[in-house]
């Protein structure tokens, strides 16, 4: 019987202008590795005499990626964050998400670094940190 677990699916992240290889990211937090927000598609309005008009509308798929404080994918992000800041410039980044429990491939293209959280929460211990990416495009496969 098949499962909807997340427990084995990956994630790598590739920034070509500050790594070399793709990264894997790992250290999740426990109740929040990655989500992402609906997005609008289209637009549909009434005319005044009651017919409806619709289009499509591009949109941006943001991805929030929360670790733990302890994960070692913490320093990716840092660097990815540390070069742009450094070059005052974007680096873009392609991600591929891979859910074997429900045989499907994303594919991420495009994406901006747009949020992040730069130091964790010191409470009794140490809180995840978010980090948001701003996609121009996902492209869903099966497995």
């Amino acid at each position: 019987m098949a499962t909807i677990t997340s427990a084995n699916s990956s994630f790598t992240l590739s920034v070509p202008d500050v790594f070399a290889v793709a990264q894997q990211i790992q250290g999740y937090a426990a109740d929040d590795a990655f989500t992402n927000e609906a997005v609008d598609i289209g637009e549909a309005i009434m005319g005044v005499d009651g017919i409806m008009s619709a289009g499509f509308t591009p949109a941006i798929t943001k991805l929030s990626v929360t670790l733990q404080a302890d994960s070692p994918s913490v320093a990716v992000f840092d660097a990815w964050l540390g070069a742009e800041k450094a070059a005052r410039e974007k680096f873009f980044a392609d991600v591929s998400i891979s859910l074997p429990s429900v045989g499907k491939v994303y594919t991420l293209s495009k994406g901006a670094l747009t949020k992040a959280k730069q130091l964790s929460d010191a409470k009794k211990v140490l809180q995840p940190v978010q980090y948001e990416v701003s996609f121009e495009a996902v492209i869903s496969a099966n497995a």
